[in-house]
């Protein structure tokens, strides 16, 4: 993530900013701890955020005065910097953590990160804001298991606004009455040096994250939420890891869609399981070899010749002369396969012009957002609506739900929503398409 502050405090000379860990002098005054700012009011954290000590961090020797601080910090507030526009695997450029009282800048194309990615597993709570890029990086990786200390303030900040993903500049200004800009978020965060400014933004995107932790964190508490959005922090920690970790042959189904047929779906496994290999194997962008769009129309135009893969498709035409016959082998494999051996379609989603069963499941969701204080968008999310559709419309297992419907939301989807979709089943699967 990648947001300037531009408020941020002037400094007269711009290599007074930051300091190696072995050029840092001993400070007169006494900082708080992470530890000791949930006794201070957010005024006087935000002063704390201006005078923190920024060390920059570009030898392996210097990692271990982080990894000391991770370890006694209790939380840790960070954020990463990365270029991915042409390339497959992302080059991670800059990680950013602050510690309450100290912001570090690990320069991480000079560095050996695997210690400081168990340190971080090991912190209390994790804070980021719209973790969800900066995560799978950290899959990429550490090779680590899911993390458990997540804490997302785009997530918290949901359960306080209804607004599923607020920026971090509108953040800080409706919470901390805080302007920023992003003005540096498309910069070339692999040069060196950074500029001033680059190295400003890298700073304000932690230096202010503790204080908004904690200005949402008393919010949560006293509307009685908190427990509600850790619980789905650590849910979305595990969805990252899982779609960090998805076999190439299951690549498909991020494309797949309902009206297609099991011919297609084939055709769709084939193409997409390819395009997958090809990309990692070249280190470049999926959609530099493909464009989403250029699959869809191979998948409904099966084309049977380079003339019809370059007059019926978007696909570019440089790929098309370094791999236009490979990708036909591959189509024409997907075509013949015995149907048997076809992958399952889709499942139609629930559609009907009768909105009986659609306002008897929209009422009970807002009768139970009302009585938990949780908004009704944070509640139930489309997607999982329509997975808890299917597995009532199919008579599957509640094992089966989706995991976001499981922990502390199933009692209730169990008890009172699945009962409100049964009484419409019939209309359910009418809306589906499924035959009685």
């Amino acid at each position: 993530m990648s947001n300037n502050v531009s408020n941020a405090p002037a400094h007269s000379d711009p290599d007074s900013m930051t300091t190696d860990v072995s050029e840092q002098s001993a400070r007169t005054e006494t900082m708080p701890t992470a530890l000791d700012v949930d006794t201070l009011d957010i005024d006087a954290l935000l002063d704390i955020a201006d005078a923190v000590d920024i060390t920059w961090v570009r030898e392996q020797n210097q990692l271990d005065d982080v990894i000391d601080a991770l370890a006694t910090c209790g939380r840790v507030a960070l954020d990463t910097e990365f270029i991915k526009r042409d390339t497959y695997y992302p080059r991670l450029a800059l990680v950013q953590l602050n510690t309450g009282d100290h912001v570090y800048l690990l320069d991480a194309p000079q560095l050996q990160l695997a210690e400081l990615w168990e340190a971080l597993r090991k912190v209390d709570v994790a804070i980021w804001h719209a973790c969800g890029e900066d995560l799978g990086i950290f899959y990429l990786l550490s090779g680590c298991p899911p993390l458990t200390n997540i804490f997302d303030t785009q997530i918290a900040l949901s359960y306080l606004t209804g607004q599923l993903q607020m920026g971090y500049q509108q953040a800080l200004a409706d919470q901390l009455d805080m302007h920023i800009d992003k003005e540096h978020s498309q910069s070339d965060w692999l040069q060196r040096p950074l500029t001033d400014e680059q190295e400003q933004y890298a700073i304000d995107d932690v230096r202010y994250l503790p204080a908004l932790y904690l200005s949402i964190e008393h919010a949560l508490k006293s509307q009685g939420l908190y427990e509600y959005v850790w619980a789905d922090c650590q849910l979305y920690a595990s969805d990252l890891y899982d779609t960090q970790h998805v076999e190439d042959e299951a690549m498909y189904l991020t494309m797949a869609d309902y009206r297609y047929t099991s011919q297609q779906m084939a055709i769709l496994k084939g193409v997409a399981t390819w395009r997958e290999e090809l990309a990692r194997a070249t280190n470049q962008p999926r959609t530099f070899i493909i464009k989403k769009q250029a699959v869809r129309e191979i998948v409904t135009e099966k084309p049977n010749s380079m003339r019809e893969l370059s007059h019926k498709t978007t696909m570019h035409r440089s790929m098309l002369r370094l791999y236009g016959e490979e990708l036909l082998k591959v189509i024409r494999e997907a075509k013949s396969l015995p149907f048997t051996e076809h992958p399952d379609c889709l499942v139609p989603p629930y559609r009907s012009k009768n909105k009986v069963l659609s306002k008897a499941v929209q009422q009970a969701i807002d009768e139970h957002a009302r009585e938990t204080g949780v908004p009704a968008s944070v509640l139930m999310r489309k997607k999982w609506l329509g997975q808890l559709y299917e597995v009532v419309a199919l008579d599957k297992d509640v094992s089966q739900l989706p995991q976001g419907l499981k922990g502390w939301r199933n009692d209730w989807v169990i008890q009172t929503l699945i009962p409100v979709i049964e009484k419409h089943k019939t209309e359910l699967r009418q809306g589906m398409g499924i035959n009685a």
